[in-house]
């Protein structure tokens, strides 16, 4: 959830590849599906950590920064902790929890 407690669900596409010099450390520590044990669990655990810093406003607002913010923080945590190389991130959607939609469309129509 966001900072003001609003429910938020973002989609992520990750790009990746094992990191060559230590693949045979990378199989032999967490096996043939490295990418379904790891990416999920740090994408998922980075993503919360840096939604929280931000209310709903600010994430549509600065999606950009929030969007480079977890690029970032994926990207380190996957290289060092577990040799996998990100080539790329993308923020493909963030769409917020029903009440506040709702209160959204309310306010929109309260200023026309």
């Amino acid at each position: 959830g966001t900072k003001d407690l609003q429910k938020v669900n973002i989609k992520l596409r990750v790009l990746f590849q094992p990191n060559i010099e230590n693949l045979g450390r990378l199989y032999e520590t967490l096996g043939l599906d490295y990418n379904e044990r790891v990416l999920p669990s740090i994408a998922n655990e980075i993503m919360k950590a840096v939604v929280a810093g931000y209310n709903a406003e600010e994430l549509v607002v600065k999606r950009e920064m929030v969007s480079q913010e977890i690029k970032k923080t994926i990207t380190a945590k996957a290289f060092n902790d577990f040799n996998i190389v990100l080539r790329d991130i993308s923020l493909m959607d963030i769409s917020f929890g029903t009440e506040f939609m709702q209160a959204v469309e309310a306010k929109q129509v309260a200023q026309q």
